[in-house]
C-alpha cells in the first residue's frame, strides 16, 4: 500500500471529531452536526471548484457522521468523482464511502461501474485492489453482472501480483455467494485449483476459501484439489515454525491455512491412491502427536490456533470413518478435552464425540467417557454445554448402559434449563423404547418421565405409549395396574390423566379382579380427574367411559347418570355434548352383543416408524417448524412418505365411535404447528441414468440438487450422496434415511451415515451409504429426504412486567393479532393469528405466547412466511411482556 503523505492528515476532519467528543449533550451534538452539515453543503454547491484534497476531506466528515447514526443524503456524487482521482488516498476515500454509503439500486452505479473497470484496467496493484474490495463490499447483483468475468482473469492471470489475487479469489468468493447463477464455471476452474501450489501462502490461503465453496456446489469439477491440498497440508505439518515465519501464529505454522485445507478435503471421500492416502493418514497422525506435546506458550491465542487445527483434523477422521486408529486416538484426545478448564473447548470435544459415537469403529471408545459426561450434565454452569452433554449421552447409549443412562437423564431433568427439557424428554421417551428388554421398565419410565415434566412430553410421547402397549399383551395388565396407581396421587398431570383414561378404557378388565381396583373404584378415580381436565382430554375420557358400558355392565347405571346429567348433555361445548348425547343414546338402546361389537378392544397397530424419533429429527437444531414450507424429497415412489406413515391416530378417536379426523375445534394448535412433511418430487425415472454410470445428479428442482457418487469392490459398495442446498436461506431439520422393503433387507444391507442437520444456503453437505449385496435382488431400496427452510422463530425470555393475564391479552390484541380462544390444550396459552399487508404481499402470521408464572419467563414461537418477518415480530413482541 502507498505511504500516506504527512499532508493526508486532514487537519479539518480531526478538529470536527474533537468538537463531536467534546459535546455535553446530545443537542449540542446535533447542533454541531448541522452547521458542518450546512459548510458542507455550501462547499459542494459553490462557484469554487474543490481540489482533491477538501473533497476527500469532506467526504470523510460525512462518513464519520453517518457512522454516528446521521441520515447523509448528500455528497455522492463527490464521492463518486475522488474515483478518478490518481492519488491513492483520495480514491480509498471515495471507495470507502461507496462501500458504505451507496445503495445497491442507486443511480451513480453505472458510473462506479466504469470507475472499477479503469482501476482494474490499470494494472497498479493499489488500485486494482480498492475495486476488487469495493465490488466485494457492496456485492450487488448488478457488480456481479458487470465483473462476474473479469474478476476470474485477474485471478489466473500470470501477471497478476500476490496480493492482488488474494482480493480477486475473496471477491470472487463474496459474488458466488451472492449471486452464484452469474459466476460462470468455464476454463479458469482447472487453474483456480493449481493456485494451491502458489509459493505465497496468502494467495493459498483466499484460493482455498474459494475452492470450498465451489467444491460443496460443484464437486466433480474441483476434485483434483483433494490431491494438491494433501500435499500442502503435509509441507505444512512437517514444517518448523520458523520455515513459514510469516505465517507462523504463536508457534504454530499457518493454522488458518491448515484449518481450510482439512475443511476442504472433507468435500471428498479418502484418497483411493494408496500413496496419498498414506501421506494425508500420516498428517493426521502428526497433527494428534503434536497435541500431545507440552505447549510452546503458556498464551491463549497458542492453545486456540492448535486446537483449531486439532479439531479440524478430528472432523475430517470422522467423516473419513475408514481409519479404526485415528477414530480411537481422536476419541482419547477429545476425552481429555471434557475436563479441561475452557467451556469453548469442553463443549467442542462434546459436539465432536457425538458424531464419533455413531461411528462403529470408536463407539466402544466413546462410552468409556460416560461418568465424565454424567458429571458435565450435573455440574456445567452454561446451559449449552449441558444440552451437548444430553446429545452425547444420547449418542452413545445402547443396551449396555440404557438403564443409566436413561435413569440420569430422568433425574437431570428435575432440574434442566427451561429450554431443554422438551428435547430430552423426547430423547428418554427414544431411548426407553428402543433399548426397553423389558416393556415394563419402558412403561415406568414414561409415566416418570409425565410426573417429572408433564408439561414438555408432547402428544406424540404418550400416542407411542398406547401403541406399544396395544401391540405387546404382556405388559397391558402391569400397564393397566401401573396407571391405576399413578392416578391416585393428589396432583396428576392431564396427560398422565390421558394415558390413565385410555389404557383403562381399554384394559381395565385386566385388574377389576382387584377389590382395591374394581370397576367401580377405576370409575370414580377417573371422573373425579374429569372437572379438572380440558376438552380434549374429557372427551377422551367419555370415550373411556363407554367403553367400561361394555367391560363391566355393572356400572352401567352410575355411568349413564353420568352421561345424562346436565354439565354434559347441556355442555356448552358441542364436542362434549355430542358424545355425551351419543354415547347415552348408545348404551339404552344397544344389545349387549352390538355393544361389544362396536365397542370392541383395539386392534394392533401396524408397525411404523416411532413419531417421536420424527418428532426429535425435526426439532433438532431448529425447534417447531412451519408446515405447507417444507422442502420434501422422495426418490423413488415405492412406499409412501415415512412422515405419513409415522402420523399416530389421535387417542380421542381410538376411543371413540366417530372415524373422521379430530376435529379442529380440539386441536387446531397442533394443526398449525404441525410437523408434517409431504412429498415433493419422484427421482424413480433417473436411476436408469446410474446403469452404465457411477455418478451424476439424481434429483434437482429449484430447491434442491441430489448428486451419486458410487465405488464398488466385488460385494461390498459406498455410495456417496451430495445434498446441495440451491436457495439462499437455510434448510433446517435436514434427514435423510433409507428404507427397504422386508424382502429387500434380506438381499441388500445397506448402512446410511448421519447427515448434518443444517444445510446452509448455497452450501453441499454428503452422506455416505455403505452397502452389502447378500444375494441377488430385483426391488430398489427408497432414499427419503426431508427438510424445511427456515421460517420460525421460537425465543424464552424472562417477564419484565407482572404476569397478568389479562394484561397479555389487551397488548396482543392491541399488536393487531386475532386471538384464537380454546385451540391451545393449555388454556393459560394465547395463540393467535393475523395478516401483514403490504403493497407486494401479504405475509401471514401465527403465534402462541406460552407463560410460565412459577418461573416468571414466556415461550413465544412465531411463524410467518417470510424469515426476516418472524425475526422482527420475535425482536418487538418479546419487549412488551
Amino acid at each position: 500500500m502507498p505511504a500516506v503523505s504527512k499532508g493526508d492528515g486532514m487537519r479539518g476532519l480531526a478538529v470536527f471529531i474533537s468538537d463531536i467528543r467534546n459535546c455535553k449533550s446530545k443537542e449540542a451534538e446535533v447542533k454541531r452536526i448541522n452547521k458542518e452539515l450546512a459548510n458542507i453543503r455550501s462547499k459542494f454547491k459553490g462557484d469554487k471548484a474543490l481540489d482533491g484534497y477538501s473533497k476527500k476531506k469532506y467526504v470523510c466528515k460525512l462518513l464519520f457522521i453517518f457512522l454516528l447514526g446521521h441520515d447523509i443524503d448528500f455528497g455522492h456524487m463527490e464521492a463518486v468523482n475522488l474515483l478518478s482521482s490518481n492519488k491513492y488516498t483520495e480514491k480509498q476515500i471515495g471507495y470507502l464511502f461507496i462501500s458504505v454509503l451507496v445503495n445497491s439500486n442507486s443511480d451513480l452505479i453505472r458510473l462506479i461501474n466504469n470507475a472499477i473497470k479503469n482501476d482494474l484496467a490499470s494494472r497498479n496493484p493499489a488500485f486494482m485492489n480498492l475495486a476488487l474490495h469495493c465490488i466485494a463490499n457492496v456485492g450487488s447483483r448488478e457488480m456481479a453482472e458487470a465483473f462476474a468475468a473479469e474478476v476470474p482473469r485477474i485471478l489466473v492471470a500470470g501477471d497478476s501480483m500476490d496480493g492482488v489475487k488474494q482480493s480477486a479469489a475473496l471477491c470472487l468468493l463474496r459474488l458466488n455467494r451472492t449471486s452464484p447463477d452469474l459466476v460462470p464455471m468455464g476454463e479458469w476452474t482447472a487453474r483456480v485449483v493449481h493456485l494451491l501450489n502458489d509459493q505465497h501462502l496468502g494467495v493459498v490461503t483466499a484460493a482455498t476459501s474459494l475452492i470450498i465453496t465451489l467444491a460443496q456446489k460443484s464437486p466433480d469439477d474441483f476434485k483434483t484439489s483433494a490431491s494438491l491440498a494433501v500435499t500442502r497440508l503435509s509441507r505444512i505439518v512437517t514444517s518448523a515454525s520458523i520455515d513459514l515465519q510469516d505465517y507462523t501464529y504463536y508457534f504454530v505454522a499457518a493454522p488458518w491455512l491448515s484449518v481450510k485445507l482439512l475443511r476442504l478435503l472433507q468435500c471428498y471421500p479418502p484418497p483411493e491412491d494408496t500413496a496419498l492416502r498414506s501421506r494425508l493418514t500420516e498428517c493426521l497422525e502428526t497433527i494428534l502427536n503434536k497435541a500431545q506435546e507440552p505447549p510452546k506458550s503458556k498464551k491463549v491465542q497458542h492453545s486456540n490456533a492448535r486446537n483449531a487445527v486439532l479439531l479440524e483434523a478430528i472432523a475430517l477422521i470422522i467423516h473419513h470413518d475408514s481409519e479404526p486408529t485415528l477414530l480411537v486416538r481422536a476419541c482419547n484426545q477429545l476425552g481429555q478435552f471434557l475436563q479441561h478448564r475452557e467451556t469453548n473447548l469442553r463443549y467442542l470435544a462434546l459436539e465432536s464425540m457425538c458424531s464419533l459415537a455413531s461411528s462403529e469403529f470408536s463407539h466402544e471408545a466413546v462410552k468409556t467417557h460416560m461418568e465424565t459426561v454424567i458429571g458435565a450434565l450435573k455440574t456445567e454452569r452454561d446451559v449449552s454445554v449441558r444440552q451437548r452433554a444430553v446429545d452425547l449421552l444420547y449418542a452413545m447409549c445402547d443396551r449396555s448402559n440404557a438403564r443409566q443412562i436413561v435413569a440420569e437423564m430422568l433425574g437431570y431433568l428435575e432440574t434442566a434449563d427451561y429450554s431443554i427439557r422438551e428435547e430430552i424428554v423426547l430423547k428418554v421417551a427414544i431411548l426407553a423404547e428402543k433399548y426397553a428388554v423389558d416393556y415394563s421398565w419402558y412403561v415406568d419410565t414414561i409415566l416418570n418421565l409425565i410426573r417429572i415434566a408433564g408439561d414438555y412430553v408432547s402428544e406424540e410421547v404418550w400416542y407411542r405409549v398406547i401403541q406399544i402397549v396395544i401391540n405387546r399383551d404382556d405388559v397391558q395388565g402391569y400397564a393397566a395396574k401401573t396407571v391405576f396407581e399413578a392416578l391416585q396421587a393428589p396432583a396428576c398431570h392431564e396427560s398422565l390423566v390421558k394415558v390413565g383414561g385410555y389404557i383403562l378404557g381399554e384394559f381395565g378388565n385386566l385388574i377389576a379382579g382387584d377389590p382395591r381396583s374394581s370397576p367401580l373404584v377405576q370409575f370414580n378415580l377417573l371422573h373425579s380427574k374429569f372437572h379438572l381436565c380440558s376438552v380434549p382430554t374429557r372427551a377422551l375420557l367419555l370415550s373411556a367411559y363407554i367403553k367400561f358400558i361394555n367391560l363391566f355392565p355393572e356400572v352401567k347405571a352410575t355411568i349413564q347418570d353420568v352421561l345424562r346429567s346436565d354439565s354434559q348433555l347441556r355442555n356448552a361445548d358441542v364436542e362434549l355434548q355430542q358424545r355425551a348425547v351419543e354415547y347415552l343414546r348408545l348404551s339404552c338402546i344397544a344389545s349387549a352383543d352390538i355393544l361389544a361389537t362396536v365397542l370392541e378392544e383395539m386392534p394392533p397397530f401396524p408397525e411404523r416408524e416411532s413419531s417421536i424419533l420424527a418428532k426429535l429429527k425435526k426439532k433438532k437444531g431448529s425447534g417447531k417448524l412451519p408446515e405447507n414450507v417444507n422442502g420434501s424429497a422422495e426418490l423413488h415412489a415405492e412406499e409412501p412418505a415415512a412422515a405419513n406413515k409415522a402420523s399416530p391416530p389421535p387417542p380421542t378417536e381410538v376411543l371413540a365411535l366417530n372415524p373422521t379426523p379430530p376435529a379442529a375445534a380440539h386441536s387446531l394448535l397442533v394443526d398449525v404447528f404441525s410437523d408434517l412433511s409431504a412429498p415433493t418430487a419422484v427421482a424413480e425415472d433417473h436411476l436408469s441414468r446410474f446403469i452404465c454410470k457411477n455418478n451424476g445428479v439424481l434429483y434437482e428442482s429449484q430447491l434442491l440438487q441430489v448428486g451419486l457418487k458410487s465405488e464398488f469392490r466385488q460385494n461390498l459398495g459406498r455410495i456417496y450422496v451430495f445434498y446441495g442446498n440451491k436457495t439462499a436461506s437455510s434448510f433446517l431439520s435436514f434427514s435423510s434415511w433409507v428404507s427397504s422393503s422386508d424382502v429387500l433387507k434380506t438381499q441388500l444391507n445397506v448402512h446410511a451415515k448421519a447427515v448434518e442437520p443444517v444445510i446452509e444456503g448455497g452450501a453441499q453437505v454428503q452422506q455416505v451409504l455403505n452397502i452389502e449385496c447378500v444375494t441377488d435382488f430385483s426391488d430398489v431400496p427408497v432414499l427419503n429426504v426431508q427438510f424445511r427452510p427456515q421460517q420460525e422463530v421460537q425465543k424464552i425470555f424472562k417477564a419484565q412486567h407482572p404476569m397478568e393475564t389479562d394484561a397479555a391479552k389487551a397488548k396482543l390484541l392491541g399488536f393487531g393479532v386475532a386471538l384464537l380462544e380454546g385451540v391451545d390444550p393449555n388454556p393459560a396459552n394465547f395463540v393467535g393469528a393475523g395478516i401483514i399487508h403490504s403493497k407486494s404481499a401479504q405475509v401471514g402470521c401465527l403465534l402462541r405466547l406460552e407463560p410460565n408464572t412459577h418461573a416468571q419467563m414466556y415461550r413465544l414461537t412465531l411463524r410467518t412466511s417470510r424469515d426476516s418477518v418472524s425475526q422482527r415480530l420475535c425482536q418487538l413482541l418479546s419487549e412488551q411482556f
